[in-house]
């Protein structure tokens, strides 16, 4: 990793591992972090958690697999441009989501209430949670057994409460300071992945159209572009055109202005990166043009009727499953039981129900709730 900034985090500045391990042979440590994560049960689980449209809704909108591969994608090629570690990157990438609910957000804002009086739910805690104490893969340790920066990189947001919690990895939310660049990339490309691709999911699925779309700056500057090009390409072809050239246009932006505020905060070191303002950015007109797009999705998709049937729906599920489990743990699976006797009965419920995938929960309650055979 020669090449690498002199800020970049590398295996030998890192902060290292909660229980030591013999170093790997044959790859480095952040590459052992990401295949820990690929070969996670909590990562086949995105298979079937909706990221906009639940599973059963269609074959080839997003789920929150194909999401984080989609930002890992991004992520990565930016971290490498930017001459940092795109190892730790893609494994901070591929698991940010890890603890999102079944349904979205609908079903993390359900679990979340249900949860106020026993600490809340938040999915960037929950995803900590599983890779520091849920996964039950080795003999040593619970969890993953992450380096420092990828369990750092992985928790984007953090209330001083819980931070106090958390030692040092909660350090940075009490002193205001950041994390490294290879996390804020992660932010960044979430950011990017989440908005191109509800937009081709959004137009596939019929709920908005291209003539709306055309009302927002970012679409209709690479729609005219298109056309000009391709004058007579066809619907979807002619979409997925749009849509990747947004996808260059806002990371050519995000390198541009990123390399630009990296050379004049001149860091020497990652402890320079720690103490400085965000380095990793959209310039103020690219800005712009995402908060425009991210309030038309909301209004227009988010916030479409069909959609907010399936979310209503959602959490009635989330609600109706958390109720009856905190009533009685004896319905619980054995092992969550035992969790329950350990961390308290909301708590384990909690993590039952944020591991399970849609059609799951969909299953469960119609197992519990449904007369009849099931």
């Amino acid at each position: 990793m020669a090449d690498l900034a002199p800020w970049a985090v590398t295996d030998e500045i890192s902060r290292g591992r909660a229980f030591a391990e013999p170093r790997p042979k044959s790859r480095s440590e952040f590459q052992r972090d990401r295949d820990r994560i690929v070969h996670s049960a909590a990562f086949r689980r995105l298979e079937y958690k909706t990221q906009v449209f639940v599973n059963h809704e269609g074959d080839l909108f997003r789920t929150r697999l194909t999401h984080s591969i989609e930002v890992a994608q991004i992520a990565r090629s930016i971290a490498r441009a930017l001459h940092l570690n795109d190892d730790l990157t893609e494994a901070v990438a591929l698991a940010h989501d890890l603890g999102h609910t079944p349904f979205g957000h609908a079903g993390q804002d359900a679990l979340n209430e249900c949860m106020r009086e026993y600490g809340g739910f938040e999915h960037n805690l929950q995803s900590l949670r599983i890779v520091d104490r849920l996964e039950e893969r080795y003999g040593a340790f619970d969890g993953l057994n992450l380096m420092f920066e990828t369990r750092e990189g992985i928790l984007k947001h953090c209330s001083p409460a819980c931070a106090r919690e958390l030692g040092d990895l909660g350090y940075r939310f009490l002193n205001n300071l950041r994390p490294s660049l290879e996390a804020q990339i992660c932010n960044l490309a979430d950011e990017i992945a989440y908005n191109n691709h509800d937009v081709d999911d959004g137009l596939r699925s019929g709920l908005i159209s291209v003539e709306q779309l055309e009302g927002l700056s970012l679409f209709a500057r690479h729609a005219a572009a298109v056309d000009r090009e391709y004058p007579v390409l066809p619907g979807r072809r002619r979409v997925h055109e749009i849509n990747r050239r947004m996808i260059d246009a806002q990371v050519t932006d995000l390198l541009t202005e990123s390399s630009a505020r990296i050379a004049n905060a001149a860091p020497h070191a990652l402890a320079d990166v720690h103490v400085a303002p965000p380095l990793i950015g959209f310039s103020a007109q690219m800005l712009a043009e995402n908060r425009a797009l991210k309030t038309f999705l909301r209004e227009h998709l988010y916030r479409h009727y069909q959609v907010l049937r399936m979310t209503v729906k959602a959490r009635m599920i989330i609600r109706d499953l958390f109720g009856l489990f905190v009533g009685d743990a004896c319905l619980l699976p054995p092992q969550y039981q035992v969790m329950a006797a350990a961390e308290g009965l909301p708590r384990a419920t909690a993590d039952y129900i944020a591991g399970m995938t849609d059609r799951y929960a969909i299953k469960e309650h119609r197992r519990l709730f449904s007369v009849g055979p099931n």
